[in-house]
Formats: structure tokens, C-alpha cells, sequence
């Protein structure tokens, strides 16, 4: 093993050795490099004041070489902010600010001790990254039976995880914490699980409310007091869109610093939140209340990063970092809330009106995020979503025998009744053949 491995792996066993158990074979190989091109190039940047010639750019007057077909496009930034490489966390300024963003909108993280995020390539790398770190072949990863189907690939097939489910679901429509519970217990003989909790939930678009959120806390404490090592994800990918009464903060403020055995993490980003779904920017933060294992994990992460994108994408960083600096940032994205608002409210006004009457279809509850899901009654998900693309001309996604998602977020408000009744002739269609 690598001598920095070792120190980073010694500094998180002194600081919680319960962590350092949570730790794949990779992630207790992995290092970031302290000797080698980025930190002589580093050094160089820092001193050699006459010609610096580590850097693995063109440059040209003082300034990153590039094309005027191009910045003539992005003139209102400078070239520094543009084209070369950014750190391989992320840049400094846009960490602090996210960090100062999360504070603000978690008021439970106050007075937690929590590292400082580190950019990732959107929230899927965040995702790998935990994967990578954590997940060991044969490991349980827990999450519901609705879910993002990219779960299985990212710890599943890239890490040959086992995948344990439970019903989002009780059959009283709240959040199934119980059933979440006895996953949990089920990995009671190996001493380990890695829990992933998505809310907004996709496909189903539900948060939970306080007192669910406080039955999931409690459900990992006792999980942590049973002696089960619990790596925790909060993919926060919709944070922020909460509609109606729910939890208005992501459970990472209540998981961190929960208990030894609990090791709470945090993948969000500015890809669903500010709505820049292409500029591939999020974040990973972990919680601990020992400095010296953050920074190990910090390192590790960066090791992660290194050897797979080597660093996130330069310019969407400065976009997002300039946006989130703007006087008309909170207003404008306040606008859009609204918008995604209303179209939720559409919707559940048009499923409660009566008119499709209540033999064809019910809904599982959703308050927040970009999408509903219907629960078919009487016709197959994957027939009526074939049929109402080739005859309608309508597109959605059929989720097992029963279920068919909707995405809300992208059809404007006054289109929703059309779009609902062209699923509800759909299903008639279906029932005549």
C-alpha cells in the first residue's frame, strides 16, 4: 500500500474506526498524490516567478490560450475563469459559498461539524465516488422499491453490491420506515449497510413529512446502536422543491454526527436546483467531529477524482459561481419555484376533481420534486406506454406492471389536463382491445 494511503487510512482509524471499517478495499487504497505533477506544479505556481513551465496548458499574454470563436461568446468572463484546469475539488470561492448555501437552508447543521463539499461531476459521480469509496462486492445498499434506476448500475454493477429493497410505502401512504428498519437489521450478521435516501423521491416525487424524517433518524440510530456500521447518503438531487408539508431541509443535518457507527453523507448539486442540468455540477460533503478524518476522507475523494476525471469542468463552475453571487439569484429562482409549484398543484387538483372518475388508476402521494406516479388499475404500465407514444403522441415511463411516471416539471400548467386526458384515453383504448 502506498505510504500516503496508510496515513490517510492511520488518520481515520485514530479519528473513528468505525469509519475506517466502512471503507472498501479501494477506498483504503486510494490516495491523492502529494509528490508528483499537480503538487510540483503547485510549488511552482507559488514561487517561480519567472517562467513557470509545469503547467500542462497553452498560454498566452499572461492568460490562457484560447479561441476567438469561443470567447467571443462567454466575453462578459475572463479567460483565468475559463479555460484552464479548476482544482481538483472545485474552486475554492464556489466551495465556500455552496458550504454558506447549505448552512442557510439546513438550520439543523448548525453547531455540526461537516467537511467543506467537494465538486463533483454532477450528482451520478457523486454517487461513484460513494461507491468507489465505501462499497465492497457483496455489501447490502438499501433503498426503496421506487427508486432511480441508476442505484443499480453505479453500486450494483460497477461495484457488485447487493441491492436490498423495502416498500417507500406503508399501506396508510407514509413513508415505511419500519420496513426500512429491518433492512437495515437484516445486515445485522455483516456488520454493515449502505442506505441511500432520496428525497424528493424519484420517480414518486414524495418527501416525507417531520415525523417520518424523525422515524428514519431513528430507524439508522438504532440500526448504529445494534452495531451495524451505516454509510448514509442523502441524494439531495431535487432539493429545494418542496410544495407542500414536508421536510423543508435534507436529513443530513439530523444523520450528521448521529453516532459512531453512522457515517453521513451528502450528494447534491446545482444540476435540479438551479436548474442547469447540463452544466454537470454538484457536490459531496461528509459529516464527521474529526477534523483530521475529514480531511483524510477529503483526500481520498480528491484520490477518487484524480484518478477517474482528474477535475470537474472549469467553466460551468464559474457559471454556477457567479450565479449564486447575483442580487437577482434568489428572486429568479423563486420565480421558477413557483412555476414548478403550480404545475404540482395542477396536477393534483386535476387527480382529485373527479373526472377520471376512480376505477382506472390511484396515485402514490408526491409533494415536491419534478414527478408523480400513477398506479395503473387495470391496464400493464409498459402497454399503455407504448400505446400512448404511438398513438398519442405522449411520452412517459412505465415503472414495473402497474406504475407509469410523470414529469410534471417539464409540461407547461395550462397542457396538463390535455396530458391526462390522453392517459386517461389511453387506458380506455387498452380496455376495448
Amino acid at each position: 500500500m502506498n505510504p500516503l494511503a496508510g496515513q490517510l487510512n492511520d488518520s481515520i482509524k485514530a479519528g473513528n474506526e468505525h469509519v475506517y471499517d466502512m471503507l472498501s478495499s479501494l477506498g483504503k487504497a486510494i490516495y491523492f498524490p502529494k509528490e508528483g505533477i499537480l503538487s510540483q506544479s503547485a510549488e511552482a505556481t507559488a514561487h517561480a516567478k519567472k517562467y513557470n513551465a509545469t503547467i500542462g496548458i497553452a498560454t498566452e499574454n499572461g492568460l490562457p490560450m484560447h479561441l476567438g470563436v469561443i470567447q467571443d461568446k462567454l466575453s462578459a468572463y475572463s479567460p483565468k475563469d475559463l479555460y484552464g484546469y479548476a482544482p481538483p475539488a472545485g474552486k475554492p470561492e464556489l466551495r465556500s459559498v455552496w458550504r454558506e448555501k447549505m448552512l442557510r437552508e439546513n438550520p439543523s447543521l448548525e453547531g455540526k461539524s461537516f467537511s467543506n463539499p467537494v465538486v463533483t461531476n454532477a450528482l451520478t459521480h457523486g454517487l461513484s465516488i460513494v461507491a468507489d469509496l465505501f462499497a465492497e462486492q457483496g455489501d447490502a445498499v438499501i433503498y426503496p422499491d421506487k427508486n432511480w434506476e441508476n442505484y443499480e448500475l453505479t453500486f450494483g454493477i460497477r461495484r457488485l453490491t447487493e441491492t436490498v429493497n423495502y416498500p417507500l410505502f406503508t399501506e396508510d401512504m407514509n413513508f415505511n420506515s419500519e420496513g426500512l428498519l429491518d433492512a437495515l437489521l437484516s445486515q445485522k450478521d455483516r456488520g454493515k449497510a449502505i442506505v441511500l435516501l432520496n428525497f424528493p423521491n424519484n420517480p414518486t416525487g414524495y418527501t416525507p413529512g417531520i415525523k417520518e424524517g424523525e422515524a428514519i433518524v431513528a430507524a439508522i440510530l438504532r440500526a448504529a446502536e445494534e452495531g451495524i456500521n451505516v454509510v448514509v447518503v442523502s441524494d439531495d438531487a431535487y432539493f429545494g422543491l418542496f410544495f407542500e408539508d414536508s421536510l423543508k431541509e435534507s436529513l443530513f443535518g439530523k444523520l450528521a454526527n448521529l453516532h459512531p457507527r453512522v457515517l453521513a453523507v451528502k450528494i447534491d448539486g446545482a444540476t435540479k436546483e438551479e436548474f442547469v442540468w447540463g452544466f454537470r455540477v454538484g457536490f459531496i460533503t461528509y459529516a464527521s467531529e474529526n477534523k483530521e478524518l475529514l480531511a483524510a476522507l477529503e483526500q481520498k475523494t480528491l484520490g477518487i477524482i484524480r484518478a477517474t476525471i482528474s477535475s470537474g469542468a472549469h467553466p460551468s463552475q464559474t457559471f454556477v459561481l457567479d450565479a449564486l453571487k447575483a442580487p437577482e439569484f434568489a428572486a429568479q429562482k423563486e420565480e421558477k419555484f413557483q412555476i414548478m409549484k403550480g404545475r404540482a398543484n395542477k396536477v393534483k387538483a386535476l387527480l382529485d376533481s373527479g373526472k377520471y372518475g376512480d376505477d382506472v388508476w390511484t396515485y402514490y402521494p408526491f409533494n415536491s420534486g419534478y414527478f408523480m406516479c400513477l398506479k395503473l388499475l387495470t391496464v400493464p404500465a409498459e402497454a399503455l406506454r407504448l400505446h400512448l407514444i404511438h398513438h398519442y403522441g405522449l411520452g412517459t415511463i412505465a415503472l414495473g406492471e402497474t406504475d407509469l411516471r410523470i414529469a410534471f416539471s417539464c409540461i407547461e400548467e395550462e397542457q396538463l389536463e390535455d396530458l391526462f386526458d390522453l392517459v386517461y384515453a389511453g387506458i380506455r383504448d387498452l380496455e376495448k382491445a
